[in-house]
């Protein structure tokens, strides 16, 4: 294959880094287009659990599974399931229930991992400050992008690792991004482990699920020792907006949101009484189950442009970087970049599918009656099967 066309990719997250380290070390040139001015722009988000099959595996492929290991939190998978008493009706790699961990899925923050893969990048690959405003398909298969700051670049390849709302996919595809049903406000505790050590205690260094009346308390150890809580609600699109709980105003925030919780466990609500950082309202959007596209010359997409599902599976960074791989293993084995993205995609569709598939069956069961309990059920058969691989 000719290693001199132009292929670029949208979006400097971790599907669009992995991509662009592979194609490099194949001896391929990408450029990466990014809209953020710079790698600290943006809060990058919480902790991620990267799976043997998934995210570990484009690492492997990137040459950067043994780094990984290195700075990632086995502790991090630990997990808890607790009902609105705070009764804790299962537990997985506690100090009180020391049942064997698999190491299969440790924790790294979304930061850390972003620039373990940008410095694996040639930085004079990414344009940042380049933001996507559309892109035109030209005759012979090539992609003319234009961007917010004026410049506008012709590329034999373009890669839409851009994200939820992809400005690549109506190129391809006729679906959008469609609210799921769920709204989350994000709160945080910083310092936890200095300040806090009683919340510590309670949530563990991995993650702990409180879920009761079709609510959830989604709480997850950070490994800068910040609690990140997503409080969680199956309602209306509008809600966010019309609840009267005031985002600018953390104090008063706050007082709304216990209302919301009232009958719950004083020790639970703490996860509210102590939040001192960023406030955070946000829609969850998906894209329908098993989303595909018929292939056209010249584009691609990978990860959430691609495949966008709700976080209950702890599937996204895992697919984009899986995408990532299997669409730079495609282009370095295959004579015709073409070909070579139809083969991925046609793989990309069947497992991200698969995937879409549980995580809406997964999103559904957090705001069941008794979630509680069939969240437990449901871990412990996971947490078996995982062990048996083991």
């Amino acid at each position: 294959m000719d290693k001199h066309k132009r292929i670029a990719i949208i979006g400097a997250g971790p599907g669009g880094l992995t991509l662009a380290r592979i194609l490099q070390q194949a001896g391929f040139h990408p450029e990466i287009f990014e809209g953020e001015t710079s790698a600290t722009q943006r809060e990058q988000g919480g902790t991620l659990d990267l799976a043997e099959d998934m995210g570990q595996t484009a690492l492997k492929v990137a040459g950067l599974l043994e780094q990984f290991k290195e700075i990632c939190r086995y502790e991090g998978e630990a997990l808890k399931i607790m009902d609105k008493t705070a009764t804790a009706l299962h537990e997985y790699g506690s100090s009180e229930n020391p049942e064997a961990v698999t190491d299969s899925r440790p924790e790294i923050d979304r930061t850390v991992l972003r620039h373990m893969l940008l410095d694996a990048v040639n930085p004079e690959a990414i344009k940042w400050g380049h933001k996507l405003l559309y892109a035109t398909s030209l005759e012979n298969g090539q992609h003319e992008l234009h961007f917010e700051n004026g410049v506008t670049e012709i590329v034999d390849l373009v890669v839409g690792a851009d994200g939820a709302f992809s400005k690549l996919r109506p190129l391809v595809s006729k679906e959008t991004a469609e609210y799921s049903g769920v709204s989350m406000i994000e709160i945080n505790i910083l310092d936890a482990k200095n300040q806090f050590p009683d919340m510590v205690e309670l949530n563990g260094l991995g993650s702990a699920f409180s879920l009761d009346d079709s609510k959830a308390m989604l709480a997850q150890m950070n490994g800068d020792g910040k609690i990140r809580v997503y409080l969680s609600f199956k309602v209306p699109v509008e809600w966010l907006h019309n609840n009267g709980i005031n985002y600018d105003n953390l104090g008063e925030a706050k007082t709304e949101l216990l209302k919301l919780f009232e009958d719950w466990s004083p020790k639970l609500k703490n996860y509210i009484h102590y939040a001192n950082g960023p406030i955070f309202p946000r829609r969850i959007y998906m894209l329908p189950v098993g989303h595909k596209w018929e292939h056209k010359k010249g584009i691609t997409l990978l990860g959430d442009a691609a495949h966008l599902m709700s976080p209950f599976a702890g599937a996204g960074a895992n697919l984009a970087m899986l995408d990532a791989a299997e669409l730079a293993l495609s282009i370095i084995n295959h004579d015709d970049i073409d070909e070579a993205v139809h083969k991925y995609e046609l793989k990309m569709f069947k497992y991200a599918g698969e995937m879409s598939s549980i995580t809406k069956k997964y999103m559904d069961l957090f705001f069941e009656t008794n979630a509680a309990e069939k969240i437990k059920e449901l871990m412990k058969s996971f947490h078996k099967e995982e062990n048996q691989k083991a």
